[in-house]
């Protein structure tokens, strides 16, 4: 199964792309879309939601997994996130694509084993699953790539294949 990760901004938006065969997992693709600051808002959009239909295209993922929001301290920011969020959900919806949300936790909880691990323990457990020597950057692309492992995992334990009998 081709699983997408998606992290997302309006800033740096991270993607990670792996393939997932009987609880093996293989790095196939990760980068960035980004936007320069100071720009148009309406126009970071826009050039997110092509650049992913773009992306959904070139990737051909059978699913895509994407980080729910966590509003912490700045709404602003949350705000400017969800609207990016939003682009991208589109973008997978008209591609006919099934989009899995993960909250931040649930990606330490399934990498990890505990849901409030540091970034440090995230990125080497990715390190590891995917036997990489170096974590891939930008960080967004990492968090990405932690987010389409989230999914493998999820997606092969028992209670989610009892669900999908159902």
């Amino acid at each position: 199964m081709r699983i997408l990760g998606i992290d997302p901004g309006y800033g740096i938006t991270g993607f990670g792309l792996i393939e997932s065969e009987r609880g093996q997992n293989r790095l196939l693709r990760c980068g960035a879309i980004t936007t320069p600051a100071g720009t148009d808002f309406s126009w970071r959009l826009e050039v997110i939601y092509n650049d992913m239909v773009q992306l959904l295209e070139m990737a051909k993922p059978d699913v895509v997994a994407i980080e729910e929001l966590f509003f912490g301290q700045n709404v602003t920011t949350g705000i400017g996130v969800a609207q990016s969020r939003g682009v991208i959900l589109l973008a997978i919806q008209q591609a006919g694509l099934k989009v899995y949300s993960y909250k931040p936790m649930q990606v330490k909880q399934a990498l990890v084993g505990y849901g409030n691990a540091s970034k440090h323990q995230m990125m080497d457990m990715t390190k590891r699953l995917l036997h990489l020597n170096e974590m891939p950057k930008p960080d967004d692309a990492a968090d990405a790539i932690a987010i389409a492992l989230c999914h493998a995992r999820s997606s092969t334990s028992l209670l989610a294949k009892a669900a999908q009998e159902r």
